[in-house]
């Protein structure tokens, strides 16, 4: 249903490669709720994906864009300025990549040339994104940046490999460039801890599945969906949240706050 809680406003969408992307939903909620956007991801994962129907579906242009290349990101901005009549008012990062997780690579046996460019791809384009809409003045005051994050980033999760590692570096950024963009400029910057989704990027995981059954069990509300996501977002694009910035926000079902849940504690009981 839809309020008009982003009538007027406008943005830019990174990361939607097919309809199981957080990103995807998040432009379809966008669009339901008056927003215009433009959408971007990389050449490579955009031959992957299918943005183009997303782009169809919500009257938006697509512009590619390699978020670790900073003349990419020039030409992302001054493009979507133009396409989109003025400054911007939200923008969601919806990028993270790991080469050692797709490669197979044990945590501690890590090949540091990817890393490298895990770390860049998953958290350091957060911050170039950043640098370029500040340095561009492109953000309208009381303008929203978003970031989807993992609680891999506070908490061990083994396989989850140097991604946890991508994930807290990509938090710190978030409240480092959130604190100079509140001061200077009244626009909030938040992470949100999604509960596991089965994307394609989480689901590259190793054991994922078993993973995102544990964490339905853990969570007293259950595993947060990608469209229970992409709503949270509009909340946070949205003018209902001016005075929140520089948050990391669980939005997991309750996951993140639960010790032990009662199914947990029967499955390892001996009477069952």
């Amino acid at each position: 249903m839809s309020n008009n809680l982003l009538a007027g406003k406008r943005g830019i969408i990174f990361g939607a490669l097919n309809q199981d992307s957080i990103a995807w939903k998040v432009a379809e909620k966008a669009h339901e709720q008056g927003a215009k956007f433009v959408l971007t991801n990389a050449p490579i994962a955009m031959r992957m994906g299918e943005i183009n129907e997303l782009a169809s579906k919500t009257g938006s242009e697509v512009i590619p864009a390699d978020a670790t290349n900073m003349e990419d990101l020039e030409n992302l901005f001054t493009k979507a300025e133009e396409i989109l009549g003025g400054k911007l008012d939200f923008i969601l990062h919806s990028i993270g990549m790991s080469v050692n997780v797709r490669k197979g690579k044990h945590y501690t046996e890590l090949n540091y040339d990817w890393l490298e460019k895990g770390w860049d791809v998953s958290a350091v384009s957060f911050h170039r994104v950043m640098q370029v809409a500040w340095k561009r003045d492109a953000m309208n005051e009381w303008g929203s940046i978003l970031a989807l994050t993992y609680i891999a980033a506070q908490r061990t999760f083994p396989d989850y490999n140097d991604m946890a590692d991508n994930k807290a570096y990509l938090e710190s950024i978030a409240r480092s460039f959130g604190y100079h963009f509140g001061k200077a400029k009244k626009v909030r910057v938040n992470t949100i801890s999604q509960s596991p989704t089965p994307t394609t990027a989480g689901s590259g995981v190793k054991g994922f599945d078993g993973f995102i059954n544990y964490a339905e069990k853990m969570s007293p509300l259950g595993n947060a969906t990608a469209e229970d996501c992409a709503e949270y977002c509009i909340s946070l694009f949205s003018d209902l949240t001016k005075r929140v910035t520089m948050q990391n926000l669980f939005h997991d079902g309750g996951f993140s706050n639960t010790g032990v849940s009662q199914e947990i504690v029967e499955s390892f009981s001996s009477d069952s």
